[in-house]
């Protein structure tokens, strides 16, 4: 009880971290992950202490436990998005899926201090490393990704339309085009950009340029 007392607590902890910032992986479901993780760890170490029979059985303690990576794997896909403009999200947050089972092995296995380092480590590196290499490391540490929808109205304008953008400190990434049925032309794009500058600022300059019929920006997070 102890054990799976101190997995509840643990698997709160990520998922307080994904709840606040608004992620598939709540609290619910990464405590469910890391006390069913440490029950599991603790039925494989015990049922071998009490099924085997010395010299007869040969059995691994940790053989039911080894089974809970490939099986989060599934939850952990689950959480992964791949949107319309090729763009994949949900990686941060299948990492923390996986993150709350190993903290349920590692304190149903009884390393207490260890699944404890673990998890602040854990919560450090998602929210405070990357802002301090933000704040010190180099620019492009800084940059976030944007997903633009563009529509057109003249096919010719798009190699000059692309030019304007990266003259307004947004590099482009990918752009896919495509043609719609009332003879304007979508361009789906991906740039980066400083992430001191606002998606709304990037709307209004976007929406200023010319022969740019309609336009969507959406901001994309791991």
């Amino acid at each position: 009880m102890v054990k799976m007392a101190i997995a509840l607590l643990l698997g709160l902890l990520i998922g307080l971290d994904r709840q606040l910032k608004h992620k598939p992986l709540g609290m619910k479901t990464s405590m469910v992950i890391s006390v069913a993780s440490c029950l599991i760890t603790l039925v494989s170490i015990k049922s071998v202490q009490q099924y085997s029979i010395p010299g007869h059985t040969n059995m691994d303690p940790m053989r039911l436990a080894a089974q809970i990576v490939s099986g989060v794997g599934f939850i952990g896909a689950g959480v992964i998005l791949r949107r319309s403009n090729d763009v994949i999200s949900g990686l941060t947050t299948a990492a923390m899926v996986w993150a709350a089972s190993a903290l349920g092995i590692a304190t149903g296995a009884g390393y207490y201090l260890e699944a404890g380092c673990a998890a602040i480590l854990i919560i450090t590196a998602i929210n405070f490393v990357p802002a301090l290499f933000k704040l010190l490391g180099p620019s492009k540490l800084s940059e976030r990704d944007l997903s633009i929808n563009i529509v057109v109205r003249e096919n010719d304008e798009m190699t000059k339309l692309i030019d304007e953008i990266e003259q307004n400190s947004m590099k482009v990434k990918h752009i896919k085009i495509k043609d719609l049925s009332d003879g304007k032309r979508q361009m789906q794009i991906v740039v980066s950009a400083s992430s001191k500058m606002r998606t709304t600022t990037v709307y209004y300059t976007l929406k200023k340029m010319r022969h740019i019929f309609a336009v969507e920006v959406e901001t994309i997070t791991a």
